[in-house]
């Protein structure tokens, strides 16, 4: 094999690669043996068709097959042979050796290189974790929520209009343009008067309606609704009153708790408190993340390749364009044109990519990895967000290797901001819930 630098610029390299044509010859070779040995072709004993026939009939995906992986293996090694990583997916242009005509394999390939990164002293790094302790108003509010959540309805026995604070239950039949929409038709709908669990507009139109009533309403969904085709559109819906309701509110003492699982009210609360405390950690942790983000985005001193940096722009344009279209852009960019836009998102790939760079070589140099456990427990929990199509999704995952890489990323990541969390300096700040919550956000 001859190798010849044909391009070294900052992270770009480039290489010219000859294989000569008996190198070549004797791996496709070997390859029509190991093919012939495992045919079975009538007139031959089993393993026993010449290499010729095997040539004459599958000769020309053979020689794709070497070259392929004559391609993948070179490649590998000329960069393992200089020390350097790659960058993506190199750009591989053939001069020859697509054809057997004997003249062996020629090649140039290019690509961006990762870059050498030096990791910074973290424990010379300072940062704040932010602590919020439990108030008995947090408190008062999640037990009321469990009490809401388990109130109970009692039907109505006189015939009378519904009035705020009752259920009124409809079917209902939903139509765009005068025709039914799918997922617009339902029976037996109960629907609070004065509630907001559905289209603004819904409830507050049905005020008033007596069982076995009858009213068409108009309707209109909001722009950001989550179904494209009916975002901002006006609908109809024809509404058929069936059954009267009265709210009636649980008092939050032992016999609440022992409707959700508890034995008695303390028991409650000492699980509520968990919960919120769960989530003030939660919320805590998130902040101090982000500012060890912002710290390691400032001590990014090394060249980041500009082909990820463009991968990740593209992504993130997408999605940006796909918000702009369905008017959820954030308040602070409506107003600015689309090279500013550009301009500041590009900013923020190249911003991600070089964290992601520094995160993942702290994590190389530290043995920090994805354990299979954790990918496993990663996907059962992905699954668990699809009720009833459990088993379809961990398929879904056993069979795709990008899928499972999407859910090794976050893991990793936060194994490698854990640690790093480890080893920088950090002092502790008693705040509010509610300033905690501003500042999160």
């Amino acid at each position: 094999m001859e190798v010849n630098e044909i391009l070294s610029e900052g992270l770009k390299r480039g290489f010219t690669i000859k294989v000569s044509a008996t190198e070549l010859d004797s791996k496709r070779d070997a390859r029509l043996k190991e093919v012939a040995s495992g045919l079975n072709w009538s007139g031959f004993r089993p393993g026993k068709v010449p290499v010729s026939l095997v040539r004459q009939r599958y000769g020309s995906a053979v020689w794709d097959e070497v070259i392929k992986q004559e391609v993948s293996d070179t490649i590998r090694k000329v960069f393992e042979e200089r020390g350097l990583r790659l960058a993506g997916e190199p750009k591989v242009n053939f001069v020859s050796g697509q054809q057997d005509d004997g003249q062996g394999l020629e090649f140039t390939i290019e690509s961006e290189i990762l870059p050498d990164i030096t990791v910074p002293d973290f424990s010379t790094l300072e940062l704040v974790r932010l602590k919020a302790q439990v108030q008995d108003e947090a408190l008062e509010k999640v037990l009321k929520d469990v009490a809401h959540r388990h109130r109970k309805f009692e039907v109505v026995e006189e015939v009378r209009p519904a009035g705020k604070g009752d259920v009124l239950v409809v079917d209902f039949v939903g139509k765009l343009d005068g025709v039914p929409f799918e997922g617009g038709t339902a029976q037996d709908v109960p629907v609070e008067i004065g509630g907001n669990d559905f289209v603004p507009g819904f409830a507050e139109q049905i005020e008033g309606l007596s069982p076995h009533e009858e009213k068409t309403i108009t309707v209109t969904f909001p722009e950001d609704y989550n179904a494209s085709e009916l975002a901002g559109k006006e609908v109809t819906f024809d509404i058929k009153a069936k059954q009267l309701k009265k709210i009636v509110e649980v008092a939050i003492d032992d016999e609440l708790a022992k409707a959700i699982g508890c034995e008695t009210l303390d028991q409650l609360k000492d699980l509520a408190r968990k919960q919120i405390e769960n989530e003030y950690e939660h919320l805590s942790r998130l902040r101090i993340k982000r500012d060890l983000m912002d710290v390691l985005a400032e001590k990014i001193d090394f060249e980041v390749p500009s082909g990820l940096v463009e991968n990740e722009f593209q992504q993130i344009w997408s999605r940006i364009e796909a918000d702009r279209h369905a008017g959820r852009l954030d308040e602070e960019d409506k107003n600015k044109d689309e090279e500013t836009l550009k301009a500041d998102y590009r900013n923020i790939a190249k911003r991600r990519v070089g964290l992601g760079l520094l995160l993942a070589e702290v994590g190389r140099k530290n043995g920090v990895s994805v354990t299979r456990e954790e990918l496993a427990r990663a996907m059962r929990a992905e699954a668990a967000r699809y009720p009833g199509q459990e088993r379809q999704v961990l398929e879904f995952f056993q069979k795709n290797h990008r899928a499972v890489d999407s859910l090794r990323g976050p893991i990793f990541e936060n194994k490698v901001v854990d640690y790093l969390i480890e080893l920088v300096k950090v002092t502790e700040r008693e705040v509010s819930s509610e300033e905690l919550l501003e500042i999160v956000q």
